[in-house]
This record gives C-alpha cells, structure tokens and sequence, in this order.
C-alpha cells in the first residue's frame, strides 16, 4: 500500500490477511457496523473510523473502566479514529476526499439521513464508481418502518425471539449479549467481502443493505418456516424437552446435550440411570420430551453428587457438556490460548489490556496482530489536516 496514504497511517503487525489493501471507512456507532468493520480489519482491511463531534454513543455506556468504554474499545479494534463534522461544508468536503480512495463505506444511518447529509451512495458513487456502500438499518431500506430507529433489543421484541426465550406461559425474556448486533456484523463482513470479490470481476461497486430485521428472522430460520395447509399457529420452540439443557449440580450448573441415542446412552452410564437408557418410553427425543417430568427430577438427584466441574471431566468426549463459567474465565481457558484468541495490546489512555483477535483461521493469509481502538479523534489531525508527501507511519 501507498505509505502517502491517510489509511497507511498505522503500519500493521504481522502477517497480512486476505483484505490486505481494502480501505474501509467506518461512519457507524453503536455495534452491528463497527463490529463489522473491526471484521475487516482482522481480515487485514485498513479502518477509519469517522465519528461526530460528540462521539460514538457507545463510548458514553456504563464502564467500570474509568477512561474508556469498555464496549466501545471491544467493538472496534484496529482502526484510526477522526472526528468530522458531517454538517458542515468542511467536514462534508474532508469525507469526500477520502471517498475517493476507499474501497468501502459503512453508516448506519437511517434511510432518509444520508442523501441529507450528501452521502447517499447515488453522490458517492459517481465519486468512485468501485465504491462498496454498505447501509446497517433496523428495518431495511424500504417499507413502512424503513426510518424508524432500530436496536437489538428492540428486534428481538419485535421479532419472536423474546417470546421464545420466555418460559412457558411466562413473560418474555431478552437474550442479553447483543446477539442480534453481532450477527448484523457478520453479515455485514460476509456481505462486503461478497461485493468485493464481485467488483474485481465486473470492476463496479455496489449497494450492500444489512439490516437488524434481517439478522434477527435469519437467525431463526429453523422456526420460520410455514408448510402450504398448515396452521400458523403452531409450536415453532426447538427445545427438546428438559433433558438437555442446563441442571443443577452439587456445586453449580451444567449445560447438557443428549438428543442422539449414542449420547442419551453415554447420559445415562455416566450417571448411573442405566436404567432409563433402555427403556423405551424414553428411547427418542420427542419421548423423552413427552416424559420430561419423570426424568429430570433422577437426573437432577444423579447430578447432585459432585459439582459442575467434576461432572464435566467426567462426561469428557462422552456427552457434550460445558459447566457455567464466566466471561473472566475465558481469558486463561487452556482451549482459548490454544486456539490464540486473546492478544494483548497496548491502548494510549487504559495501558495494556487483553482481548478478541482474528476470530477466522486462515492457512496462508492469517491477518495483522489487532490494535487498541482510537481514542476520540486520535488521528484527526494526521489524516485531515497533514502534509501527505511528508508524513510516515506510525506503528501500532
């Protein structure tokens, strides 16, 4: 890459990834976009990410880090940070500048903003007609609701998944861990790759639209489904009747899995309800679901005589099973660093920390170390206001 350029700001370490070359700017808040976009730049895409005077929404969340957001520094790593204005002529006139050597735009505004702003991908494209404009919307870019504002948790709602999380007969439960954003941000990554490998055949940029409403019916694609002659209202919940789930144990809580008969009868040897695995009231899921009341009380008995650890190491590759940890437990997990999921890295303001790196195994092209996420505007000045036939890089 052209070290003149404002995306060469940051020379990145390690080996390149399969984005190698792709500049990406990233006008998103919150996460479905900037997840998407730090994605990219794990795949080795060069990220700038443009925030408004005010910042990102997210960097003002609940954080027991003083300095930083800790959902802010979590959602995008490895990319240059600038504050423009998008309201005034200066900092429309900055962003169009920039447009013209990207490769790909990513905002989540809503559909009526950015032609307001003079950002729709109409204007953009005849700037760079190789433009990728990707739009992250809560409803999509037509329609009734298409400029309604739109979040996770308002689309798990919206869309049955709170419903289902309930239990039976009981209130609607969210799904917390913003699983509706996060899976936006892997369509948006799936998306804008798709776009780019079509442009070096037709050598043309395009629109790609993600949207919340999208992730969230696309995750549940098991349950939406509706036969031609068949009721609609119907039981569409995929829980398979108690047995496998999450128990109690002496110490804790165990999640199990035992829909095969190979593991329902590993199940049943490993806590001692031999019994059980032969008969054949319970000899298939949908039977077991339909005794769920008179096996799990002997399960739950069975389970109470060592704790949630012990069971896990004695259920080994027997039965699929995992006892109920924390988030903090991951760091030091012997799988996580052999898989080498956690890096450490350096931020100006919070230090050394660690966190997710390169969540895709590639064989040849295995991407840049990761990098802290920009400070509010850190690179303001080097990308808008420097000498670009004299300035370096600056190594992150």
């Amino acid at each position: 890459m052209d070290n003149s350029s404002p995306f060469a700001l940051v020379e990145r370490r390690g080996p390149a990834g399969p984005l190698d070359g792709v500049k990406v700017l990233d006008l998103s808040a919150y996460i479905a976009g900037p997840y998407g976009c730090s994605l990219l730049a794990d795949q080795g895409a060069q990220v700038i990410k443009i925030e408004p005077p005010d910042g990102d929404n997210l960097r003002k969340y609940p954080s027991t880090l003083q300095a930083e957001s800790r959902a802010f520094m979590g959602v995008n790593r490895s990319k240059l940070g600038i504050v423009l204005d998008l309201k005034s002529a200066e900092g429309l006139t900055a962003l169009l500048r920039l447009v013209r050597e990207a490769d790909v735009l990513v905002h989540n505004f809503r559909p009526s903003v950015p032609k307001r702003l003079g950002i729709d991908f109409d204007r953009l494209t005849l700037i760079n007609p190789r433009l990728i404009y990707c739009a992250v919307t809560g409803y999509g870019e037509s329609g009734p609701m298409k400029d309604k504002a739109g979040y996770d948790q308002v689309l798990q709602t919206m869309t049955g998944m709170c419903t289902l999380q309930g239990k039976r007969g009981g209130a609607p439960e969210i799904t917390y861990g913003s699983v509706v954003d996060y899976y936006a941000a892997a369509l948006l990554a799936a998306g804008v790759s798709s776009a780019l490998y079509e442009r070096e055949r037709s050598g043309r940029g395009q629109f790609v639209g993600v949207s919340l409403l999208r992730s969230a019916l696309t995750m549940q694609s098991a349950r939406m489904i509706w036969a031609e002659g068949e009721s609609l209202d119907i039981g569409r919940d995929m829980r398979s009747g108690g047995v496998t789930g999450i128990h109690p144990a002496r110490e804790g809580y165990i999640y199990i899995s035992a829909n095969t008969p190979r593991f329902w009868q590993a199940l049943c040897e490993k806590t001692g309800l031999t019994a059980l695995a032969g008969n054949e009231r319970y000899d298939s899921v949908r039977k077991r679901a339909e005794h769920v009341q008179e096996i799990v009380p002997l399960l739950h008995e069975a389970l109470s005589t060592r704790t949630a650890m012990e069971w896990e190491a004695l259920f080994g590759d027997a039965v699929p099973c995992a006892a109920a940890r924390r988030i903090e437990d991951m760091f030091d997990h012997p799988q996580v660093l052999a898989e080498d999921m956690v890096a450490n890295i350096e931020h100006p303001v919070v230090g050394t920390y660690r966190g997710v790196t390169r969540p895709i195994a590639y064989g040849r092209t295995p991407g840049p170390a990761p990098f802290a996420a920009p400070t509010h505007g850190q690179h303001t000045e080097a990308v808008i206001g420097r000498d670009d036939e004299s300035a370096g890089t600056r190594r992150a």
